[in-house]
């Protein structure tokens, strides 16, 4: 074993790994402490070691062949199912993108104090993903360490809200190894469902089997390909801890806060603070229901607003970073099923139109208090 060589592989891990920490992991980890407290943690644990073994493979995939899974897809399948295939995946990463994208645009309508709109927010993110994809003119890794310090920004942020609460340490442990939900009911069987479906993304694999072409491996060296795949593995189990731990942190926030919270405590409490967001939460006894943006007012009713501009942070460098990866699964996904040789700002420009286009409209028709939830 070696550090050097660790490192030398370190990067794709890394980026595969924002995946697991977009805005809509976000909102189910925050749902998940609301509505079940600290019960789902294990499975969030079992979903996140079943994305490690499939991760594994899709980046084995890449090593040992050299291809990414779009172009051994291209190979392998007639027309017909590699176009429904295709299909299937670009509706995944549309879907996953609207996510991404509305996250950072209500993280900026947060920072601004309500000031810049739903759909200023998305225009911005669109703009600034642009320029951000363009760095890997100047080196890869540069762009890797970019990732990275948004990654390191999550940590902080959503770390800083769990010292904020001191979530109960014992609760904690038993949620997360006993697998068990004492008196649940169909929210919670739909919570656990959400957790998986936020954590296993299918459009991943796509992009890890393409990231790892990224490191100079001898394919005709049977040692060199073990190492490399033991090296790519080893870094994922990492980018994948320090992934868990951030989700981790915003379960166990919102079990401790607002578990079994009612819509009356959080009004009561948020007229106290003199927020401004208090009407958010009509004053009757039904359980509070709580989504990104009403999340961040939540936290900054209970705990200062310096919780709410730090939650709000910690959501535009999920959005971002995970906007950014979702275009480069588009990206390699339409490269490898289509065959496309354009010019890499032709193929940025139509992966970003084909995923932000109905992500705009909804931007536009809908308001920031009634979009998530």
């Amino acid at each position: 074993f070696s550090f050097r060589k660790l490192w030398a592989f370190t990067g794709p891990g890394f980026l595969m790994s924002i995946a697991y920490l977009d805005p809509g992991n976000i909102e189910s980890d925050l749902q998940s402490g609301a509505v079940a407290g600290f019960k789902l943690l294990w499975v969030l644990l079992l979903a996140t070691i079943i994305g490690l073994l499939l991760q594994r493979l899709a980046a084995r995939l890449g090593v040992v062949t050299g291809l990414h899974l779009a172009e051994v897809c291209n190979r392998q399948y007639q027309k017909f199912p590699r176009i429904l295939l295709w299909l299937m995946v670009e509706l995944a990463i549309i879907g996953s993108d609207m996510q991404e994208v509305i996250g950072s645009a209500i993280a900026i309508n947060l920072l601004s104090m309500g000031k810049i709109p739903l759909w200023g927010g998305v225009l911005i993110t669109i703009a600034d993903t642009f320029v951000f994809l363009f760095l890997d003119k100047y080196g890869l890794r540069k762009l890797e360490a970019f990732f990275g310090f948004l990654i390191t920004i999550m940590a902080l942020t959503f770390g800083y809200e769990y010292i904020t609460v001191k979530p109960n340490q014992e609760k904690l442990l038993q949620g997360l190894f006993v697998p068990y939900c004492r008196d649940c009911g169909t929210p919670q069987l739909e919570q656990a469902v959400g957790i998986v479906g936020a954590v296993i993304m299918p459009h991943n694999m796509y992009l890890h089997s393409a990231l790892v072409k990224s490191r100079q491996v001898n394919r005709a060296d049977k040692r060199e390909v073990r190492e490399a795949n033991k090296y790519f593995f080893i870094e994922s189990c990492i980018a994948l801890f320090v992934s868990f731990i951030i989700n981790i942190f915003v379960v166990t926030v919102f079990a401790e806060a607002f578990f079994q919270k009612t819509n009356a405590d959080v009004n009561q409490v948020c007229a106290n603070s003199s927020s401004p967001h208090s009407s958010l939460f009509p004053n009757n006894n039904k359980t509070l229901e709580v989504d990104i943006y009403k999340g961040g007012v939540v936290l900054g009713c209970y705990f200062g607003p310096a919780a709410l501009y730090i939650w709000a942070i910690g959501i535009l460098a999920a959005g971002q970073s995970s906007t950014m990866t979702g275009t480069y699964s588009g990206q390699f996904v339409m490269e490898g099923f289509l065959n496309l040789r354009w010019s890499r700002f032709a193929r940025v420009l139509l992966t970003r139109s084909i995923a932000v286009t109905p992500t705009l409209f909804v931007a536009i028709f809908q308001d920031v208090e009634h979009l998530t939830g």
